[in-house]
């Protein structure tokens, strides 16, 4: 296991220092509005955000065109989320061109794109911060720069990143919450741009992940979700993660969950925790990516189709309950029919919860994007559609099966298209609509399952 160095502690008062600063300037932003893009971890970082924003003398402003202040956290993943990033800031321009005393913020992973701070820096001008991924604690320092002097701040840094503890927060839900465990990824999938952007695994100790679980349980908080881009490599693998999650079983927290997993460091200790921590929800995502071997050899995934079908045999045999999703990627450089017809059966013979399915996309600096790619667009585009269209009837008929039973249900949110319901989520993590009131968020309720529609269930309070 490689140990990572951490942000000091003096380093952290150091920042602090700068937000007493920023909150003492006579001329500063009083409001501010956060556009998260992106992954949880992304979610996990704008609370992060939040939290050194209000120490510096802001609060949150849900409109954003009235904020003094508008901080994108960005996705590159994939380029339709770069491209939507990029139309975003541009249509900040004319914003600012009516309220020149905004300030206009751009970090996250795409900022952390080899070059991006650059070409930003060159076509919008009118940005005032542009900071990375690694840099994220060092935000109250660049503000009180951009204040002070009154330009721009470019500062992204190239490193493999810290772990950094301390950092204020304010977190988004009062009942539900993430928590980081690791950051980065070693894998370099030959496809994926985020070890690039996120630099390389690096996990929090067990001792600071437990006392974060403990204050968040005092403060009443109902279900933790565990935050990295591999969970399963966490301290450097093996049974590290599997001890984690038997230590915060302990703590009664009613839910705990986690993602994200990669198939080839998912553990026999994580597949016995399944069985027997009453607090683990029987719930994992756990992207296959293809059900190809080729294809997998050349996404450098490190498993094959058998190995990934013998831990979903195991897990189920471990947990009979549990409920798998997925990622998978359509149209992959070389493709060939035969092979997306492996994912397509690969997706018949586990039947997932759900997936997340998507049409490659290139991204500049992986290995994948050099590879020839002669299928056309459109057939591409057939093949998912029949990916998507196949995966919806499982769904289906996973839902359908559910009806009649009783689900323990975490409910999140009042239903924004029927009056009188609410939502929230089963151990399986399916969302389930019933007849109810905002009284009842944050609280787990009992729910008999009255019917199913294509994505969702209903039911009734018991």
């Amino acid at each position: 296991m490689i140990e990572r160095p951490q942000v000091s502690e003096s380093e952290m008062l150091r920042q602090r220092e700068y937000m007493k600063l920023v909150k003492a300037i006579g001329e500063r932003p009083q409001t501010y509005h956060i556009v998260s893009m992106g992954c949880q971890m992304n979610e996990r970082d704008s609370e992060s955000i939040a939290g050194m924003l209000e120490q510096m003398g802001m609060r949150c402003e849900p409109v954003r065109e009235q904020a003094d202040l508008i901080l994108y956290n960005t996705c590159c993943v994939r380029e339709n989320a770069e491209n939507k990033a990029l139309g975003n800031v541009i249509w900040l321009k004319e914003l600012k061109k009516d309220k020149p005393e905004l300030l206009i913020c751009v970090g996250g992973c795409m900022t952390q794109e080899k070059g991006m701070a650059e070409t930003m820096k060159k076509r919008y001008p009118f940005i005032d911060l542009i900071y990375g991924t690694h840099n994220l604690y060092r935000l109250p320092e660049y503000l009180y720069r951009v204040l002070r002097d009154r330009t721009p701040v470019v500062e992204v840094v190239e490193t493999d990143g810290e772990v950094v503890e301390g950092m204020p927060e304010k977190r988004a839900s009062a009942f539900s919450a993430y928590v980081n465990i690791m950051y980065g990824c070693n894998n370099f999938c030959t496809y994926c741009i985020v070890p690039y952007v996120r630099g390389r695994e690096r996990s929090r100790e067990p001792e600071a992940v437990i006392e974060e679980a403990l204050r968040l349980r005092d403060q009443g908080v109902q279900e933790i979700m565990l935050l990295g881009q591999n969970v399963n490599s966490y301290r450097g693998g093996g049974a590290e993660f599997a001890n984690l999650l038997y230590r915060l079983d302990r703590l009664e927290i009613p839910r705990i969950r986690f993602m994200t997993s990669h198939p080839k460091d998912l553990s026999d200790e994580l597949i016995g925790a399944y069985a027997e921590l009453k607090h683990l929800m029987p719930h994992l995502h756990l992207p296959v990516q293809a059900g190809s071997n080729e294809i997998l050899k050349a996404m450098n995934r490190r498993y094959t189709r058998e190995h990934y079908l013998d831990l979903v045999s195991r897990l189920r045999a471990a947990r009979p309950d549990i409920g798998i999703t997925t990622d998978i990627i359509v149209g992959f450089p070389g493709e060939t029919l035969s092979q997306f017809e492996e994912t397509m059966s690969l997706v018949n013979e586990v039947r997932y919860d759900s997936a997340y399915t998507f049409i490659y996309s290139p991204r500049t600096g992986t290995k994948a994007a050099s590879m020839p790619d002669d299928t056309p667009a459109e057939v591409k585009s057939e093949r998912i559609q029949r990916l998507i269209a196949r995966q919806q009837e499982i769904t289906a008929e996973i839902l359908s099966g559910m009806v009649g039973s009783r689900q323990t249900v975490l409910v999140e949110s009042v239903s924004a298209r029927d009056e009188g319901w609410v939502g929230g989520k089963t151990p399986r993590a399916i969302m389930v609509n019933f007849p109810g009131d905002a009284s009842l968020i944050g609280r787990l309720v009992e729910v008999e399952i009255t019917s199913a529609g294509r994505n969702t269930l209903r039911g009734r309070l018991i």
